[in-house]
């Protein structure tokens, strides 16, 4: 990463890539390549600022022709495992790219995209919605499942997602087991002081649960 920023790429700040090792990124055109701010790049990513089609051409044609293009990553995106993405493209503000996509062509900010190629599948705003009215039936999937192979229901810090629905402001020192700073990283000033959980307690929650 240092070495992209050394020969003129851009990366925005609190940019995580979760598994360096499994991270590819073309150097060979570093100025090519920019990354926003808060991007969240999971494992085994690949991004491409060219390709190498000219070998085919310079046995078949016995000529060379170049082929790059620049590639950026708006701010506030997250990037799924198992993602590529290909020379000239672009992805918007507050887009979701899903796992083992290819990216050949540009995605359009508060965009899901998903796929081989990727393409749009909805809104961010129309997932968002989507999402909060499955949490909560998958939270109780999950402890079913819990107590079926664990013959006990979860502790509080084996829900470690499922917190919403019983921590709030009110009585968010009553389970400093759950790291509830650390998931929330720096959106939980506002998400403190806006979240309003459904149950008051674990024990609410558990019990709702049948």
């Amino acid at each position: 990463m240092l070495n992209m920023l050394k020969w003129g790429g851009e990366i925005g700040d609190n940019v995580l890539f979760r598994d360096p090792h499994t991270t590819r990124i073309d150097m060979t055109r570093p100025c090519l390549l920019s990354i926003g701010n808060n991007v969240d790049i999971n494992v085994n990513f690949q991004i491409l600022t060219h390709d190498w089609c000219t070998y085919v051409f310079r046995n078949l044609f016995h000529d060379f022709i170049n082929s790059s293009g620049k590639v950026s990553i708006g701010n506030n995106v997250y990037i799924a495992t198992n993602v590529t993405i290909l020379k000239g493209v672009s992805i918007g503000d507050n887009c979701i790219i899903g796992a083992g996509s290819i990216v050949t062509k540009s995605i359009p900010s508060n965009s899901v995209a998903a796929g081989i190629p990727c393409r749009v599948i909805c809104s961010i705003e129309d997932y968002y919605e989507k999402r909060k009215k499955q949490a909560l039936e998958e939270a109780k999937e999950y402890v079913r499942y819990f107590r079926e192979r664990n013959g006990r229901n979860p502790q509080a810090s084996e829900l470690w997602e499922e917190f919403i629905f019983f921590i709030d402001h009110s009585n968010i020192n009553d389970y400093p087991e759950i790291p509830v700073r650390k998931q929330l990283n720096h959106g939980y000033s506002d998400w403190i002081c806006s979240h309003k959980a459904p149950f008051p307690s674990i024990e609410a929650f558990l019990a709702s649960i049948k």
